[in-house]
């Protein structure tokens, strides 16, 4: 490498990791792994092509048929006019003064999602609130695409904030490697989805992990359609997808029916297991949940059943629940249904044992650190006291002054006639895409922020060029990580791109909020404030980080805040003597029956765990669409980023179907071939790879690929949510349902 590359190379961090960058002539020429690293993400190789990617918004646009007749229809069909900064920046303060003044602030929705940037003084979402916050305020949501249903329903039977329980409690690698015998893994935990973190995984180490597991002889069980979603030497119980609620319920069944429960825990740390245990043994509806009754549910023997409850009820046991089973019709079930199954077991609050949630789903759970705080940039106080499920943006946006349930109250959507949107793809993440289309048609203006011409930024009316996090410095950190990084500006800003907080800026000045949005700071001096508190934090902790000049001298360090021993085992104090450390629930205990949740009355999610079967799912399978879709997350990107660069590889899109041999053989499919994937919500291309690591009856299709044309019968990149239903997952929680959607698949003629 020469002298001068050599100047140009520096190390970033991003939310799949820490990588090398190397720049010439002010465009990043390649990227190459830390070397800290023992599995590096794949991902950054793609970031040179994406960064300079003709699809890069070029200059401030505005929507033809919105700038010259303020015209709603249109959104994703008509072209952009491009207009100076200034110009630019005066019409969409004009029109978020003329809605705040005309029909209050709480007819502005803040539209945004936090994986934009890993950097923490650039994310998208502090910035985009601490404005609207500034200007009067916004309807916010709640909880994400990710764990929203688990955000709701858990606090009822634990106690805590669902996100205080993954990030501060769960157990760390190390414990169970120690002390776990058995591993049920529901849904798996799947490396290709721990790749990536919030804020950051420098170290990715759960492959290595599992290495550990078997090389110690740890039974680990997949339990899932996929045999890929936990390493190859795990065993594979193959389950129907929304069935694993019926199955915990059998598992349940055969402790209770054979004398396997620990009654001592249930009485001293639980409630309600009198009020649950008719319905588990059929006296309260005459269908005991026993594994003959779940076998043909789940697709599952009803012996291997009894096999596993008994070998969970013989050693120690750790249950984990992938963040995939929320995301369905009914999600609350499995939850809850796996910390009543964990409390029969008793172990919950020993090392090793008992229940943990979101293993796999990103890298930084199973990490035990110190969690070091700061660095956050204050949002201050939201006004306007309206909040919605963030899953129901379309349903928010096609029923306005509508009443709807959500944990306990009920609401009604608010009549929203500007929506600003920071950081994120919509078109991506939220479900029955050709719905929201149509509903995005409603709001009066649309403003939304980019770095790329997404399907959200097509369906904007104004649209402001967005800087990436290779355009700006920052510090990139994270609770769920024990190194620092300084992130260095490596190039200017590609076109007429602006920092968000710029942007932002321009537009609190022109409504007055300037002093209040600023404080009078540019983005290095806000760097300097946030830092310099995150260092006053870590030293109340006994934990030393270097001044700012020294971190960018040396561009990352490694933090003296990892601690593998079994500091954060779940509830030990509780265990110890529910009494003197009682949880935060009415009880004090683990509510296996909760009269808070029962007291709302809903039939689709009542005072305890029931297995209900969601609308769409094998067992209500037809001709039309005989297929149960799921939807996981891709291998070769974060949700949809770096996809414009991504389409361009050739063979990449449309994006790969996994398919049964069995399905296949009845559709006279082949792997390689190009089919139509479609339902009564829409239709789009994939290409099919057949396996038999996929249950038959069930296909996958990764998100992530770009929305395409609206207007057209067939999606052509493969987004699996032209297909997934946009309904709740029930009145408690109101979560997205995205793997409860049955499918039919066709070859298409090449």
């Amino acid at each position: 490498m020469s002298d001068a590359l050599q100047r140009r190379t520096r190390v970033t961090s991003s939310h799949w990791g820490a990588f090398e960058v190397d720049v010439e002539d002010d465009r990043i020429v390649a990227t190459r792994p830390f070397a800290a690293d023992p599995n590096p993400s794949a991902i950054p190789a793609v970031l040179p092509a994406a960064v300079h990617h003709r699809s890069r918004i070029a200059r401030p646009s505005i929507r033809r048929g919105w700038l010259e007749r303020r015209a709603r229809g249109g959104r994703g069909s008509e072209a952009f006019v491009e207009l100076p900064w200034d110009e630019a920046l005066d019409i969409a303060a004009a029109e978020i003064d003329r809605v705040r003044r005309s029909h209050g602030n709480a007819a502005i929705f803040g539209g945004s999602y936090g994986w934009g940037s890993a950097g923490r003084f650039h994310h998208a979402q502090s910035q985009l609130h601490r404005f609207l916050n500034c200007i009067g305020g916004y309807v916010a949501t709640f909880g994400s695409y990710s764990t929203g249903c688990a955000q709701a329903i858990m606090p009822h039977v634990f106690g805590e904030p669902f996100l205080k329980l993954l990030y501060e409690h769960q157990e760390g690698w190390q414990t169970i490697h120690d002390h776990t015998e058995t591993l049920v893994m529901f849904g798996g935990i799947n490396a290709k989805n721990a790749q990536v973190s919030m804020g950051g995984i420098t170290e990715h180490e759960t492959a290595d992990w599992f290495a550990r597991f078997a090389a110690k002889g740890m039974h680990c069980v997949n339990i899932g359609p996929q045999r890929g979603d936990a390493p190859a030497d795990c065993a594979w119980m193959p389950l129907r997808p929304a069935s694993d609620t019926a199955l915990m319920l059998a598992l349940a069944h055969v402790l209770d029916a054979e004398g396997l429960i620990d009654g001592d825990f249930l009485n001293r740390c639980t409630v309600g297991f009198a009020r649950f245990r008719p319905y588990l043994t059929g006296e309260a509806d005459g269908q005991p949940k026993s594994p003959d009754w779940a076998g043909p549910i789940c697709g599952v023997a009803p012996e291997s059943i009894r096999a596993l409850a008994r070998r969970m009820a013989a050693t120690r046991t750790l249950i984990t629940v992938a963040w995939s089973l929320q995301r369905a019709e009914h999600g609350e079930q499995p939850y809850w249904m796996s910390a009543v199954l964990a409390a029969m077991l008793g172990q919950i609050g020993l090392p090793g044992g008992g229940v943990g949630y979101g293993y796999g789903a990103i890298g930084g759970v199973g990490k035990s650190l110190l969690g070091l705080t700061g660095m956050t940039l204050p949002q201050g106080t939201n006004p306007v006291r309206r909040v919605i499920p963030v899953a129901r943006i379309g349903d928010m946006l096609r029923h306005p002054g509508q009443p709807y349930d959500f944990n306990g109250r009920r609401e009604t959507y608010p009549d929203i006639r500007l929506i600003h949107w920071a950081g994120g793809n919509p078109f991506h993440h939220h479900q029955d895409l050709n719905g929201l289309h149509e509903a995005w048609q409603r709001p009066e203006t649309i403003i939304v922020h980019d770095p790329w011409w997404t399907a959200t930024a097509k369906r904007a009316d104004i649209v402001f060029p967005a800087t990436t996090p290779y355009e700006r410095e920052d510090i990139g950190r994270t609770n769920l990580d024990d190194y620092l990084f300084h992130m260095p500006r490596l190039i200017p800003p590609v076109g007429e791109a602006r920092d968000d907080y710029d942007i932002l800026s321009g537009l609190a000045a022109r409504l007055g909020a300037g002093p209040a949005f600023t404080e009078g700071r540019d983005a290095a001096a806000w760097i300097d404030r946030l830092y310099a508190d995150y260092r006053d934090r870590a030293a109340l902790k006994g934990v030393e980080v270097p001044d700012l000049e020294t971190l960018k001298a040396r561009n990352w360090v490694r933090l003296p805040i990892r601690s593998d021993g079994p500091n954060r085992t779940l509830f030990a104090p509780f265990r110890e003597d529910p009494a003197a450390a009682p949880l935060r629930t009415p009880s004090g205990r683990i509510e296996i029956f909760s009269e808070a949740v029962a007291s709302f009355g809903y039939d689709d999610c009542p005072g305890h765990p029931v297995w209900l079967p969601p609308a769409e799912w094998l067992g209500a399978a037809t001709a039309a669409a005989p297929l149960h879709l799921v939807s996981p997350q891709p291998g070769d990107k974060l949700h949809s980023q770096l996809e414009s660069a991504l389409a361009d590889v050739p063979g990449a899109r449309p994006e790969t179907l996994l398919m049964h041999p069995d399905d296949a053989a009845r559709r006279e499919i082949r792997t390689g071939d190009l089919v139509r994937v479609f339902n009564t919500r829409g239709a789009c291309r994939a290409r099919v790879r057949v396996s038999d690591d996929i249950l038959s009856g069930v296909v996958a299709l990764p998100t992530g690929a770009w929305f395409g044309d609206p207007g057209g019968n067939l999606d052509p990149h493969g987004n699996p949510n032209v297909l997934t239903r946009d309904t709740g997952t029930s009145r408690l929680a109101q979560g997205c349902s995205a793997h409860s959607a049955l499918v039919e698949v066709s070859r298409l003629d090449p």
